[in-house]
């Protein structure tokens, strides 16, 4: 084990016991050094093992601090978006919003922000739609947070033609009982869930606020109508530090 490594163990395990809690800020350089007896280089690439495992964060200026854990969200997305739910909303409770609706039945605070854009879909999304390769899609992109912390990115996708003149395209929470696309006599009749883990892109990491090392998991869930088309495909990123993913499926 090098001086770095040995610097890096006590560290961890003070962390593991709680004797370092999350948020709490690291010691000193100076202190470490007259602790460990090792030069501040060795220190510093001591601490940097820890920023790389993303066990330790910068904070403003030069301190650094160990990772505060986010408060999980817990997510059954067996019935998330079923109509039944949508249906009984009540009304004026997060405006009928599933994703605030649930956030708000664990006590915490949702908030979103949207933009809607017309635009190429990625190609991933285009396949799912079953659109050509110049087709365009309607999007609308959600930032959304928990108690004013960022936890996910939200962007739904629809075919342009389907939801061109819809309250799909204002950039602002909207919905309906039995949901907005039902309002509009598009029915999803069943969903194709795809997830995949990933280390974040650059842009991810900045909005979502992710410390080193942090994956997220993309969720891809394609609503289709009881025809087989295809009306939505929307692309959440779930940062895996605050995300729980359940599924409830029946053996039958």
């Amino acid at each position: 084990m090098t001086k770095a490594q040995e610097i890096a163990y006590d560290l961890r395990e003070q962390i593991g016991s709680g004797a370092l809690p999350g948020g709490a800020a690291l010691p000193s350089e100076s202190k470490m050094m007259a602790q460990y007896g090792y030069s501040r280089e060795t220190i510093r690439s001591g601490v940097r093992l820890l920023v790389e495992e993303g066990l330790v964060v910068t904070g403003h200026g030069t301190g650094k601090f160990v990772r505060e854990d986010y408060p999980p969200v817990v997510w059954n997305w067996t019935t998330l978006e079923s109509r039944s739910r949508h249906e009984t909303a009540v009304e004026g409770q997060t405006a009928g919003d599933q994703w605030a609706s649930a956030v708000a039945e664990e006590g915490k605070t949702p908030r979103q922000e949207i933009t809607v854009s017309i635009v190429v879909p990625p190609p991933h999304v285009r396949e799912s739609l079953e659109l050509p390769d110049d087709g365009l899609a309607v999007a609308r992109k959600r930032i959304r947070y928990v108690d004013n912390r960022p936890y996910a990115l939200a962007d739904s996708y629809f075919p342009q033609e389907l939801v061109t003149g819809t309250p799909l395209m204002e950039p602002r929470d909207v919905s309906a009982p039995g949901g907005v696309l039902a309002s509009v006599g598009l029915i999803q009749a069943k969903y194709l869930d795809e997830i995949s883990v990933r280390m974040p892109t650059l842009q991810e990491a900045e909005v979502l606020a992710l410390p080193a090392a942090t994956p997220v998991a993309e969720h891809t869930r394609t609503g289709y109508d009881a025809e087989g088309k295809p009306l939505r495909c929307m692309v959440t990123i779930l940062p895996g530090d605050r995300h729980k993913i359940r599924y409830e499926v029946d053996t039958d």
